[in-house]
Order: C-alpha cells, then structure tokens, then sequence
C-alpha cells in the first residue's frame, strides 16, 4: 500500500476513513506526549487501546482526552501499570495480560527515556539501555502469543540510533566513559534490531515487526535537556544539513508526531515495513556519512547483529523465547 503521508501528516489524517472497530491494540508510555495521541487517534477510530504506563495517576489524567475520543469515536480505552526499569513490574504487567486472554492485533512499544543522567534500573542495568530496550523485550516477548496471527510491532526508535551501535561487550558502561548521547544511541539501535529479530521469527504467521522513528518533537522526553542543550543539537543538525543541501530542521507537533507509529502499525502494507525502519510515513533507505536525521544505519537493520543482540538480551534478563 503507497500513501501521499509525510513528515507533515497527522496521526488523524493517516487514519482517515479507516474503522478500528474490533482491533484490540497495546500502547505503551501513555502518560504524556506521542502516547496519549496515539492512543487517542486510535480509539477515536474505535480500536480498544489498553494503555501502559508507569505513574498511573499521572496517566489517568493525561488520558481524559483518550477516555472522551473512545466515548465519541465507539473505541474504549484501559490502563495497565507497567514500570519498564523493574523486571519485576514488566513481567506482573504481562501476567496480568496473558491471564486476561484476550488478544491484541497490534502492539505499539512507544515508552522511553532520553539522555539521562548516568543511572540503573532496578536490575542493574544503564537506565536508557534496560528501560527502552530490555524492559521492551521481555514485556513483547512474553505476550507474543496474544499478538494476533497477521498482527503488527512497532517499536518506536529514533534518528538518535546514529549516534552509536550497541555494545554486546560493556552494555552499562562499566568500562566505558558514560556519555547520555551515546547510551541514547545504543538503546535506539537495540530497538531496530529487536524488530529486526521479533519479525524474522514471526513472519511465518503473519506477524510482523517494524521500528520507526517519529520525528523531532517537543515532549517529556526532553526533559533532561537544557534549552542550550536543545540549540545546541538544533545547530548541530542544522549545519549537516546545509552541508548536505538540505533544509533546516523543523520541529514536529505531537499528531505529526504520532503519525508514523499508526501508519506502521495500521495503514503500511505488512511486507512493505517488516523488519524495516520507518520514518515520515515512509521505509527509510540505508544511509551513511554524516547525515543527522534522515535514514537508517546499516548496522541498526543487520539481520546477524539482530540475532547477536536477542541472545545477549535473553542472557541479561535470564530468560528464553
């Protein structure tokens, strides 16, 4: 399926026409920001979104909006705790869901943290690397068999996965330097290549897996930057591209923002995105050199790497899939 869709679209206008009525979709981070309009576009077009997030009073407010649009739109909305920095949480969260039975076509892994300050989760993992990559891959693997034959994964990623490959050696930075950036980088590549992995084992039923990188936009996820530190990115991207002969970077809204998770998950063709990344409603092509935004490094969409990062993933969080 081609669309006209592009970076300027709207997670409503990607949906347009289109009735969600009977698909039962997961969304996770539905506390702020890409979450809620997600969640929000999706049962406004009558899908049943089960919405996860870790402070569910901060959640139960911000989703007044997604309560109101399932009310208009005949879609229905619920809200599950999850804490992706605890196993514990994760794995109590995909309990719940198993033991409730019902399947979900379509699985949105959207939660994250961005450039933090050096910490571990729980388990003793570095926060950005045990948050947006492992608490992701237990949560996703151990509902696996409720996500519909011909279903859909989409883990949202980030332009940042150019910022470093993983490290299958020193994941949390014992030995390395810790640099926000670069541990960013690594936990966005580990997303790519957990749908890399995810779809290659899945597709024979149908199910299929993509990240995507939403685009720039301005949420709480940027809450431990600075507004130096964001003019600072801003000019760093900018001088790339004009460099490249490319235009300056233009920052998102929240529904354009959200329009590349609903257009993977619900309106792209399944070969066409399977074990891809996406960007503006679109598969990104392979790019090198020092292009900042647009594109997908190779080693984020190597089918070997993927396979090397899930072993050392099952290894960390001691389980097997």
């Amino acid at each position: 399926m081609t669309s006209s869709f592009g970076a300027t679209s709207t997670a409503d206008e990607v949906l347009a026409g289109i009735d969600l009525t009977g698909r039962r979709i997961l969304v996770t981070g539905v506390s702020a920001g890409l979450g809620v309009e997600t969640a929000r576009a999706l049962v406004a077009h009558g899908a049943s979104v089960v919405g996860a997030a870790r402070d569910l009073a901060k959640a139960e407010t911000a989703t007044a909006g997604v309560r109101a649009a399932a009310a208009q739109g005949h879609g229905h909305f619920d809200l599950v705790q999850l804490d992706l920095a605890s196993l514990a949480s994760v794995r109590a969260c995909a309990d719940h869901l198993i033991t409730d039975g019902r399947p979900f076509d379509v699985v949105i892994a959207n939660a994250g943290v961005m450039a933090s300050p050096f910490g571990k989760t729980v388990d003793g993992f570095e926060t950005q690397f045990g948050t947006n990559h492992l608490g992701h891959f237990v949560l996703v693997n151990r509902i696996a068999s409720l996500i519909a034959d011909g279903g859909r994964l989409v883990t949202l990623s980030s332009a940042g996965h150019r910022f470093s490959d993983v490290d299958l050696d020193d994941p949390n930075f014992d030995r390395a330097d810790y640099d926000p950036w670069a541990a960013y980088g690594r936990s966005k590549t580990a997303n790519i290549l957990f749908a890399v992995e995810f779809d290659r084992r899945h597709k024979a039923r149908g199910l299929r897996a993509c990240a995507i990188m939403p685009g720039g936009i301005r949420t709480e996820l940027g809450r431990h930057m600075t507004q130096s530190d964001e003019e600072a990115l801003v000019a760093s991207i900018n001088e790339t591209n004009a460099k490249a002969g490319l235009p300056p970077f233009a920052f998102k809204t929240i529904p354009q923002g959200a329009a590349t998770s609903v257009w993977a998950a619900i309106v792209a063709d399944a070969d066409l995105v399977g074990g891809r990344y996406c960007e503006d409603c679109h598969v990104a092509e392979i790019v090198e050199g020092q292009a900042l935004r647009n594109g997908v490094r190779a080693y984020a969409v190597d089918g070997e790497r993927a396979k090397q990062l899930w072993a050392k993933s099952e290894e960390w969080v001691g389980e097997r899939y």
